[in-house]
């Protein structure tokens, strides 16, 4: 079992807790007065543009180019800070740069403290796909920093929601599923709550990824929607978000699931009426057929066989290996039923 550390603390304490490292930080233009906040004394610091338009192998070239300008050693620790793009690209980075140096995140975003900056995985896109060039190796330290959900509008805190409820879909000890939906469907957020609910699901997802680190099996599981919401991104040429796409992602696998008779009857009406209370869209605008060659390029599929993780019910979820061609009749005919 990999040990992942989560380190939950206000942002003016990381400096100190991060002690004397040779430091080298990396983020997202858009968080700088974040960084300021935090107390470092860095050896070097680049304000980076993320998007999904950066998240490419130059940009790694040039990072890793600037570590080397700058002097880093192989005794290096990198800090990442910023948002899911962000950590993936500095992850990815110091996951290869002399090799492999230390690293750490500061995620800035609902979305990257429940999902991208947990777990190990690190990576760029290539040619529109997804992550397809990446590595799964842990951050030293994440730290997760409530008061950061705070400076976030609130298409940010829905950004990230859908990862929030599908953790608690696979996991629900706690009833922390009612609880989350219940802070994130209300006109204020209880931020109070929602930080308590964000380190729960961070806390889910790393022991998950700690017991399996490589996807062997059970971390098959935090892929729920996921093979859906990669073909709608890859469709929608970025113009569906993640969150977004992992929503409607979500929503059609609980239809599959109670289509092939896997779930419970009714879990997807009650998965549809939660997210739209959370505001989340649940409707995916492409037809089961134009999904199925997205999802046969997803990169972890096996031709026409492609791994999908099932809700059973709340709090429990299946990993299914299923045909495209299956799949695609199945939603169909839901289709005709409605």
């Amino acid at each position: 079992m990999e040990k992942i550390t989560l380190i939950a603390c206000p942002l003016s304490e990381i400096g100190a807790k991060l002690g004397n490292k040779e430091l080298y930080v990396i983020f997202d233009r858009n968080v700088e007065g974040i960084v300021r906040g935090m107390g470092l004394s860095a050896r070097g610091m680049l304000p980076i543009d993320a998007s999904e338009r950066t998240k490419v192998p130059a940009t790694v070239v040039s990072l890793a180019a600037w570590l080397m300008e700058e002097g880093a050693s192989r005794e290096a620790f990198v800090l990442g800070v910023g948002g899911g793009i962000t950590t993936d690209i500095v992850g990815f980075t110091a996951s290869v740069y002399k090799r492999g140096v230390r690293f750490g995140f500061v995620p800035t975003t609902l979305l990257a403290q429940v999902d991208a900056a947990v777990g190990g995985k690190n990576g760029v896109n290539l040619d529109s796909y997804k992550n397809m060039l990446g590595t799964i190796r842990q951050s030293e330290m994440t730290f997760l920093c409530p008061e950061v959900l705070h400076t976030l509008p609130r298409k940010e805190i829905v950004a990230g929601a859908a990862e929030l409820l599908k953790t608690f879909i696979i996991d629900n000890q706690g009833g922390n599923y009612g609880k989350a939906v219940e802070t994130l469907g209300s006109k204020e957020y209880d931020f109070e709550k929602l930080g308590g609910l964000t380190e729960a699901a961070a806390r889910i997802k790393a022991g998950i990824a700690g017991r399996d680190p490589f996807e062997k099996g059970e971390r098959m599981k935090l892929n729920l929607g996921h093979t859906f919401a990669h073909a709608i991104e890859k469709l929608s040429a970025e113009g569906i978000s993640h969150g977004n796409a992992v929503s409607m992602g979500i929503i059609l696998a609980a239809r599959l699931a109670e289509g092939m008779g896997f779930a419970r009857k009714g879990l997807a009406r009650r998965l549809t009426h939660d997210f739209e209370r959370c505001t989340l869209p649940v409707e995916c605008p492409y037809a089961p057929g134009e999904l199925a060659s997205a999802m046969e390029k997803d990169k972890k599929a096996n031709g026409s066989i492609v791994h999908f993780v099932l809700p059973v019910d709340i709090g429990k979820v299946e990993i299914c290996d299923l045909g495209i061609g299956n799949v695609v009749e199945t939603l169909n005919h839901l289709q005709e039923q409605d």
